[in-house]
Protein backbone atom coordinates (compact mmCIF):
# COMPACT_ATOMS: atom_id res chain seq x y z
CA UNK A 1 0.00 0.00 0.00
CA UNK A 2 1.38 3.80 -0.62
CA UNK A 3 2.52 5.56 1.88
CA UNK A 4 -0.02 8.53 1.20
CA UNK A 5 -3.12 5.66 1.24
CA UNK A 6 -1.44 4.32 4.70
CA UNK A 7 -2.04 7.84 6.07
CA UNK A 8 -5.61 8.21 5.10
CA UNK A 9 -6.66 4.67 6.35
CA UNK A 10 -5.04 5.43 9.64
CA UNK A 11 -7.42 8.95 9.96
CA UNK A 12 -10.42 7.19 8.86
CA UNK A 13 -10.21 4.85 12.22
CA UNK A 14 -11.60 5.39 14.81
CA UNK A 15 -9.36 6.63 18.22
CA UNK A 16 -6.29 6.16 16.21
CA UNK A 17 -3.11 8.03 17.56
CA UNK A 18 -2.37 11.09 15.55
CA UNK A 19 1.42 11.06 16.05
CA UNK A 20 2.29 7.80 13.85
CA UNK A 21 0.16 9.58 11.70
CA UNK A 22 2.61 12.86 11.49
CA UNK A 23 5.33 10.17 11.67
CA UNK A 24 3.98 8.93 7.80
CA UNK A 25 3.30 12.64 6.39
CA UNK A 26 6.71 13.72 7.45
CA UNK A 27 8.42 10.72 5.85
CA UNK A 28 6.00 11.60 2.73
CA UNK A 29 6.91 15.26 2.69
CA UNK A 30 10.77 14.38 2.65
CA UNK A 31 9.95 12.11 -0.48
CA UNK A 32 7.90 14.93 -2.11
CA UNK A 33 10.60 17.31 -1.64
CA UNK A 34 8.74 19.77 0.45
CA UNK A 35 10.74 21.44 2.82
CA UNK A 36 7.10 23.76 4.04
CA UNK A 37 5.23 20.13 4.95
CA UNK A 38 7.71 18.82 6.36
CA UNK A 39 7.82 22.08 8.59
CA UNK A 40 4.41 21.99 9.33
CA UNK A 41 4.61 18.30 10.83
CA UNK A 42 8.08 18.79 12.51
CA UNK A 43 6.07 21.28 14.58
CA UNK A 44 3.19 19.53 15.14
CA UNK A 45 4.75 16.41 16.18
CA UNK A 46 7.48 18.67 18.25
CA UNK A 47 5.75 21.60 19.37
CA UNK A 48 5.90 25.58 17.59
CA UNK A 49 8.94 27.34 18.96
CA UNK A 50 8.78 31.31 20.15
CA UNK A 51 10.05 32.23 16.88
CA UNK A 52 7.75 30.77 14.38
CA UNK A 53 4.28 32.00 13.98
CA UNK A 54 1.31 29.30 14.79
CA UNK A 55 -1.25 28.42 12.32
CA UNK A 56 -4.70 30.54 12.87
CA UNK A 57 -6.00 27.12 14.44
CA UNK A 58 -3.80 26.93 17.45
CA UNK A 59 -4.73 30.11 18.64
CA UNK A 60 -7.74 29.79 21.24
CA UNK A 61 -9.75 31.88 23.39
CA UNK A 62 -9.07 32.39 26.70
CA UNK A 63 -11.35 34.43 29.47
CA UNK A 64 -10.80 35.58 32.77
CA UNK A 65 -11.82 36.20 36.40
CA UNK A 66 -9.94 38.08 39.39
CA UNK A 67 -10.13 38.36 42.87
CA UNK A 68 -10.65 42.62 43.97
CA UNK A 69 -10.78 43.82 47.55
CA UNK A 70 -11.45 47.21 48.57
CA UNK A 71 -12.31 49.52 51.87
CA UNK A 72 -13.55 47.93 54.79
CA UNK A 73 -13.30 44.57 53.78
CA UNK A 74 -15.49 44.86 50.37
CA UNK A 75 -14.20 42.68 47.92
CA UNK A 76 -15.54 40.38 45.02
CA UNK A 77 -14.26 36.93 44.49
CA UNK A 78 -14.09 35.15 40.68
CA UNK A 79 -15.31 38.79 39.08
CA UNK A 80 -15.10 38.06 35.27
CA UNK A 81 -12.61 40.55 33.28
CA UNK A 82 -14.07 41.73 29.89
CA UNK A 83 -11.78 40.21 27.06
CA UNK A 84 -11.83 43.68 25.41
CA UNK A 85 -10.00 45.12 29.08
CA UNK A 86 -7.76 42.28 28.85
CA UNK A 87 -6.72 43.16 25.14
CA UNK A 88 -6.77 46.91 25.44
CA UNK A 89 -4.26 46.66 28.84
CA UNK A 90 -2.27 43.58 28.44
CA UNK A 91 -2.26 43.07 24.58
CA UNK A 92 -4.14 40.80 22.29
CA UNK A 93 -1.93 37.37 22.82
CA UNK A 94 -3.27 37.04 26.14
CA UNK A 95 -6.90 36.71 25.00
CA UNK A 96 -6.05 34.36 21.59
CA UNK A 97 -3.39 32.15 23.49
CA UNK A 98 -0.97 30.40 20.74
CA UNK A 99 -1.37 26.80 21.87
CA UNK A 100 2.88 26.17 21.12
CA UNK A 101 2.78 22.44 22.75
CA UNK A 102 2.95 19.58 20.44
CA UNK A 103 -0.22 17.20 19.66
CA UNK A 104 1.14 14.80 21.85
CA UNK A 105 0.95 16.92 25.16
CA UNK A 106 -2.39 18.26 24.11
CA UNK A 107 -3.53 14.91 24.28
CA UNK A 108 -1.55 14.33 27.69
CA UNK A 109 -3.28 17.74 28.67
CA UNK A 110 -6.97 16.23 27.68
CA UNK A 111 -6.14 12.81 29.39
CA UNK A 112 -4.56 14.31 32.90
CA UNK A 113 -7.91 15.96 34.16
CA UNK A 114 -11.67 15.41 33.93
CA UNK A 115 -12.64 18.91 34.23
CA UNK A 116 -13.82 20.79 31.17
CA UNK A 117 -11.36 23.61 31.42
CA UNK A 118 -7.22 24.30 31.87
CA UNK A 119 -6.19 26.63 33.71
CA UNK A 120 -3.53 29.26 32.68
CA UNK A 121 -0.72 31.55 34.39
CA UNK A 122 -1.93 35.25 34.66
CA UNK A 123 -0.30 36.08 37.55
CA UNK A 124 1.55 38.52 34.92
CA UNK A 125 -1.79 40.77 34.51
CA UNK A 126 -2.11 41.44 38.25
CA UNK A 127 0.19 44.51 38.13
CA UNK A 128 -1.05 45.29 34.38
CA UNK A 129 -4.63 45.58 35.60
CA UNK A 130 -4.20 47.17 38.95
CA UNK A 131 -6.65 50.20 38.60
CA UNK A 132 -8.04 49.31 35.04
CA UNK A 133 -11.07 47.64 36.14
CA UNK A 134 -12.20 48.52 39.58
CA UNK A 135 -10.41 51.83 40.19
CA UNK A 136 -11.13 51.65 44.18
CA UNK A 137 -10.22 47.69 44.38
CA UNK A 138 -6.86 45.83 44.31
CA UNK A 139 -6.38 43.38 41.80
CA UNK A 140 -5.35 40.53 43.99
CA UNK A 141 -5.18 37.49 41.73
CA UNK A 142 -5.90 36.68 38.09
CA UNK A 143 -6.95 33.33 36.42
CA UNK A 144 -7.15 32.35 32.81
CA UNK A 145 -9.07 29.41 31.38
CA UNK A 146 -9.21 27.68 28.36
CA UNK A 147 -11.91 25.45 27.29
CA UNK A 148 -10.89 21.92 26.74
CA UNK A 149 -13.16 21.92 24.02
CA UNK A 150 -10.94 24.03 21.75
CA UNK A 151 -8.54 21.79 22.55
CA UNK A 152 -10.30 18.83 21.16
CA UNK A 153 -11.47 20.83 17.79
CA UNK A 154 -7.17 21.74 17.73
CA UNK A 155 -6.59 18.11 17.33
CA UNK A 156 -9.73 18.15 14.78
CA UNK A 157 -8.32 20.67 12.63
CA UNK A 158 -4.97 18.91 12.41
CA UNK A 159 -6.71 15.75 11.43
CA UNK A 160 -9.16 17.50 8.78
CA UNK A 161 -5.75 19.28 7.23
CA UNK A 162 -3.76 16.24 7.09
CA UNK A 163 -6.83 14.23 5.17
CA UNK A 164 -7.31 17.13 2.94
CA UNK A 165 -3.26 17.51 2.17
CA UNK A 166 -3.66 13.87 1.12
CA UNK A 167 -7.08 14.52 -0.82
CA UNK A 168 -5.46 17.56 -2.62
CA UNK A 169 -2.09 15.73 -3.50
CA UNK A 170 -3.83 12.36 -4.49
CA UNK A 171 -6.09 14.90 -6.89
CA UNK A 172 -3.45 17.25 -8.30
CA UNK A 173 -0.50 14.97 -8.46
CA UNK A 174 -0.80 11.73 -9.09
CA UNK A 175 2.64 10.73 -8.71
CA UNK A 176 2.33 11.24 -5.64
CA UNK A 177 0.08 8.01 -4.53
CA UNK A 178 3.00 5.95 -5.84
CA UNK A 179 5.16 6.92 -3.08
CA UNK A 180 6.15 4.27 -0.74
CA UNK A 181 8.87 3.57 1.97
CA UNK A 182 11.29 2.47 -0.55
CA UNK A 183 13.02 3.65 -3.46
CA UNK A 184 10.58 6.21 -5.45
CA UNK A 185 10.91 8.69 -8.32
CA UNK A 186 11.64 12.38 -7.83
CA UNK A 187 8.78 14.75 -8.53
CA UNK A 188 8.92 17.43 -11.02
CA UNK A 189 10.09 20.56 -10.26
CA UNK A 190 6.31 21.69 -11.08
CA UNK A 191 5.03 18.81 -8.88
CA UNK A 192 7.14 20.27 -6.07
CA UNK A 193 6.09 23.47 -6.19
CA UNK A 194 1.94 22.42 -6.39
CA UNK A 195 2.88 20.52 -3.30
CA UNK A 196 3.73 24.08 -1.88
CA UNK A 197 1.08 25.44 -2.83
CA UNK A 198 -1.10 22.86 -1.86
CA UNK A 199 0.38 23.28 2.06
CA UNK A 200 0.12 26.64 1.79
CA UNK A 201 -3.09 26.98 0.74
CA UNK A 202 -4.81 24.81 3.70
CA UNK A 203 -2.35 24.83 6.64
CA UNK A 204 -1.77 28.49 6.60
CA UNK A 205 -4.62 29.61 4.18
CA UNK A 206 -4.32 32.97 2.05
CA UNK A 207 -1.42 34.90 3.83
CA UNK A 208 -2.65 38.64 5.18
CA UNK A 209 -0.56 39.12 7.89
CA UNK A 210 3.27 39.56 7.21
CA UNK A 211 5.17 41.04 10.69
CA UNK A 212 8.41 40.52 12.95
CA UNK A 213 8.16 36.17 13.80
CA UNK A 214 10.04 37.09 17.04
CA UNK A 215 13.74 36.00 18.15
CA UNK A 216 15.59 36.18 14.82
CA UNK A 217 18.86 36.09 16.65
CA UNK A 218 19.59 32.63 14.73
CA UNK A 219 19.65 34.74 11.36
CA UNK A 220 23.69 36.10 10.43
CA UNK A 221 23.13 38.81 7.91
CA UNK A 222 25.41 42.29 7.91
CA UNK A 223 23.20 44.75 5.71
CA UNK A 224 24.85 48.59 6.57
CA UNK A 225 21.96 51.23 7.15
CA UNK A 226 20.36 52.41 4.08
CA UNK A 227 22.69 50.11 1.25
CA UNK A 228 20.51 48.89 -0.94
CA UNK A 229 23.08 46.72 -3.00
CA UNK A 230 23.99 45.77 0.60
CA UNK A 231 20.43 44.74 1.15
CA UNK A 232 20.33 42.85 -2.43
CA UNK A 233 23.10 41.19 -2.10
CA UNK A 234 22.83 39.78 1.83
CA UNK A 235 19.39 38.62 0.49
CA UNK A 236 20.86 36.57 -2.32
CA UNK A 237 23.20 35.04 -0.09
CA UNK A 238 20.59 33.53 1.92
CA UNK A 239 19.10 32.11 -1.01
CA UNK A 240 16.60 34.80 -2.76
CA UNK A 241 17.35 34.93 -6.79
CA UNK A 242 18.72 38.08 -7.65
CA UNK A 243 15.46 39.25 -9.49
CA UNK A 244 13.92 38.84 -6.06
CA UNK A 245 16.48 40.10 -3.95
CA UNK A 246 16.75 43.42 -5.94
CA UNK A 247 13.01 44.01 -6.33
CA UNK A 248 12.92 43.90 -2.83
CA UNK A 249 15.63 46.32 -1.71
CA UNK A 250 13.92 48.92 -4.50
CA UNK A 251 10.51 48.63 -2.34
CA UNK A 252 12.46 48.98 1.13
CA UNK A 253 14.43 51.83 -0.15
CA UNK A 254 11.43 54.29 -1.14
CA UNK A 255 9.32 53.58 1.70
CA UNK A 256 9.75 53.62 5.44
CA UNK A 257 9.19 51.39 8.36
CA UNK A 258 6.07 50.74 9.57
CA UNK A 259 7.43 50.72 13.53
CA UNK A 260 10.50 50.06 15.28
CA UNK A 261 9.11 46.83 16.17
CA UNK A 262 7.64 46.31 12.68
CA UNK A 263 10.38 47.13 9.98
CA UNK A 264 8.65 46.04 7.05
CA UNK A 265 6.68 49.06 5.13
CA UNK A 266 3.38 48.10 3.61
CA UNK A 267 4.34 47.47 -0.12
CA UNK A 268 7.38 44.81 1.69
CA UNK A 269 4.25 43.09 3.02
CA UNK A 270 2.27 43.38 0.04
CA UNK A 271 5.11 42.04 -2.27
CA UNK A 272 6.02 38.70 0.38
CA UNK A 273 2.62 38.29 0.96
CA UNK A 274 2.15 37.95 -2.39
CA UNK A 275 5.27 35.53 -3.28
CA UNK A 276 4.48 33.43 -0.33
CA UNK A 277 0.90 32.85 -2.07
CA UNK A 278 2.65 31.87 -5.05
CA UNK A 279 4.97 29.42 -3.34
CA UNK A 280 8.30 31.36 -3.36
CA UNK A 281 9.67 29.85 0.01
CA UNK A 282 9.80 26.63 -1.61
CA UNK A 283 11.35 27.91 -4.68
CA UNK A 284 13.69 30.16 -2.34
CA UNK A 285 14.42 26.28 -0.69
CA UNK A 286 13.38 27.29 3.15
CA UNK A 287 10.01 27.02 4.61
CA UNK A 288 7.62 30.35 5.36
CA UNK A 289 8.66 31.17 8.50
CA UNK A 290 12.53 30.94 7.62
CA UNK A 291 11.49 32.93 4.91
CA UNK A 292 9.83 35.76 6.66
CA UNK A 293 12.46 35.37 9.43
CA UNK A 294 15.38 36.26 6.99
CA UNK A 295 13.65 39.22 4.94
CA UNK A 296 12.95 40.68 8.26
CA UNK A 297 15.94 40.63 10.06
CA UNK A 298 17.69 42.15 6.78
CA UNK A 299 14.96 45.04 6.05
CA UNK A 300 15.52 45.77 9.86
CA UNK A 301 19.45 45.98 9.49
CA UNK A 302 19.19 48.28 6.59
CA UNK A 303 16.50 50.30 7.94
CA UNK A 304 19.26 51.03 11.29
CA UNK A 305 16.68 49.72 13.56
Amino acid sequence: MSLLREIQKSLMQEKSDIGPILLKLRFLASRLGSDLLEEWVKHESEGYPNDVDVPEYRKLSVTYKATFSGAFGSGMQNAPIPSILIKEHCGEHWVNFEMRQSVAAIDNLLTGDESGTLTLDASNLILLLQGKVYEDMACNSVTGTLSKASLVELQYAVRSKILELTIELERKIPAAIDVAIGASDPLSVADTKTVAQITQHIIQGDVTNIHNSGDIAAVTLNVAKGDVSGLAKALTGKGLPLADAQELAAIAEREQPASDADPMGADAKSWLREKLEKGAAEAWNMGKPVAQKIITEAIKQYYGL
